[in-house]
Parts: structure tokens; C-alpha cells; sequence
């Protein structure tokens, strides 16, 4: 990675919607001086190899990591045989369309609580289950890839950080996706509330999972609005009266060191991933 911060929308910019992903990486990379995005499949994976191609080459030429969103409409911890092979199938497809489109990861929600005795037994469904989609990307020889779940915003859902760790520490193949308003909703507002507090997941990610899960560390931002439970609803930056504050974590990452891919979630995508890129370049010197 030429640069130790790298920033770019989930999805195509909001002033290209009905464009293809092949022009919405131009666009980012040339008009907006951005250099990641992730590709957005959470209403399911329809993406042929030829265009999965294209969308490769075009990210080469001009340098964007692509990482991919896996759909919504994942549940490895069910106790249902059906749904956890159906979402078996669903992370299936994302990863072979990422393969073919050379994105480096594939995030995704791991699943619920509900139906499990336990939340220890649900993070078991969900691991039991990846072995199988780990077991399959070696069978097909599918490398370059990793599969990367992310914290989760509310209460139901699997996808604390202790939680995504024990995922990934049994798992080859696997890196964590940190979602840092995710964390701020989860906690009703009491968490991600300085440097210290984003300092804190980044150290206990190296010293459980090692400092390759820092390289980079995949992670998405946006201020987000909670209620009881956990999330409800994503917004922009300048929405200051949700939080968390998008300084706290340029600040931690500047002080940490690390390589990180920053994907921003905000109602505006690419417009917020520029300012988040603005913020920490100029204010912080640290991109």
C-alpha cells in the first residue's frame, strides 16, 4: 500500500447511480482523488466474470483496493439447517464474484443470536459454518481473498469485538471488519467516545489476532443514530448531533501507525469519504 490510509465509498458515488462499477471507480480515482471502494452485493451477488473482470482492470489502472459486501441476508448461527446453508451459499457467491474482481475482502454480518442457548453457542454456529466456506476456498483455490466479518450495530446481532476475534482467531482465511458507528450504536452511545476508546479495539485486535489483521485494517465510518437495541440509522458527517466523532479514530490510527482501509457509510458516500480523507490528511497529517 503506497499510502497508509486509503478512503472510498460503500457503492457507487451518490451522483452516479445508474452508472456501471467500472465507471464509478474511474470517477472516484480521477474527479475525487479517492482510492478504495466496496462493492455493494447486500441485496444478493449478480455479477457475471466478464464484468467482474472489467471492474478488475479498471481498479489496477488506477490503484483502488476493492473489497466486497456480502448480502444482508446471512445467518450462520441459526439453528436452522436451511438457513445456514442458504447463507452458506450467499457468502459463497460473494467471494467467488470478489475473486474474479480481485477485491481483497469480503465483509459480512455472521449472524443472530435468536434460537441459540447462548451467545457463546451462536459464535460457535457461525465458526462451524465458516469452516465449511474456508474448507470450499481452498478446494477451488481461491486466494488473495479473505473473509471479514464485521461488528454489528445491534444488540441481537452476533458481532461484538471479543466476538468477531474469537471468529477470526479459528479461522484461517479470516480478518475483522470494524465498523466503528456499529460500535457506537451497539453501546447505546457509551463507547467510541475518544482515541482511547478506538486505540483499545485496535490493540486488542493485534495482540489476539496479530498484527496482519492490522495490514490493513479493514474499517467503515459514519455517524450513525441509535435507539434501544442498537442501530437505526446511518448519517453524514456533518449530522453533528449523532455521533461518533470521525477525529477520534484518525487521531488512534495516527498514533497506532497502522495501514487502514476506511469505507465510508454515510447517506453520501464518496462525498464523506473525501471529507474523512480531507480531515485526515490535512488536519491530522496522517493519509
Amino acid at each position: 500500500m503506497p499510502g497508509r490510509l486509503r478512503f472510498g465509498p460503500a457503492g457507487k458515488p451518490v451522483d452516479l447511480k445508474k452508472a456501471d462499477y467500472v465507471r464509478a471507480i474511474e470517477y472516484i480515482a480521477v474527479e475525487e482523488g479517492l482510492d478504495a471502494l466496496e462493492y455493494e452485493a447486500v441485496r444478493g451477488v449478480r455479477i457475471s466474470q466478464k464484468k467482474a473482470m472489467e471492474i478488475k482492470a479498471m481498479a489496477n489502472k488506477y490503484n483502488v483496493v476493492l473489497s466486497m459486501h456480502a448480502p444482508y441476508y446471512i445467518n450462520l448461527s441459526s439453528p436452522e439447517k436451511e438457513t445456514v446453508e442458504k447463507s452458506i451459499e450467499r457468502l459463497k457467491a460473494a467471494i467467488q464474484a470478489a475473486w474474479w474482481m480481485g477485491a481483497y475482502a469480503v465483509v459480512f454480518h455472521p449472524g443472530y443470536y435468536k434460537g441459540n442457548s447462548s451467545r457463546e453457542e451462536a459464535v460457535k454456529r457461525v465458526v462451524d459454518a465458516l469452516k465449511h466456506v474456508v474448507e470450499w476456498m481452498k478446494q477451488e483455490g481461491i486466494k488473495g481473498v479473505w473473509i471479514a466479518p464485521e461488528t454489528t450495530g445491534k444488540t441481537s446481532q452476533v458481532g461484538d469485538v471479543d466476538e468477531i476475534i474469537t471468529i477470526c482467531s479459528q479461522l484461517e482465511m479470516c480478518r475483522p471488519t470494524v465498523d466503528w458507528a456499529h460500535l457506537y450504536a451497539r453501546y447505546e452511545g457509551q463507547f467510541i467516545l475518544s482515541k482511547d476508546d478506538v486505540l483499545k479495539v485496535i490493540e486488542k485486535l493485534e495482540k489476539e489476532l496479530g498484527s496482519e489483521a492490522l495490514k490493513p485494517l479493514h474499517t467503515h465510518f459514519s455517524r450513525i443514530e441509535y435507539g434501544k437495541g442498537g442501530e437505526r440509522e446511518h448519517h453524514t458527517l456533518n449530522e453533528t448531533e449523532y455521533g461518533p466523532e470521525f477525529k477520534h479514530v484518525c487521531e488512534a490510527y495516527k498514533e497506532a501507525g497502522i495501514h487502514a482501509i476506511i469505507i465510508s457509510e454515510s447517506p453520501i458516500l464518496d462525498k464523506d469519504a473525501i471529507v474523512m480523507k480531507k480531515i485526515c490528511c490535512e488536519e491530522y497529517k496522517y493519509c
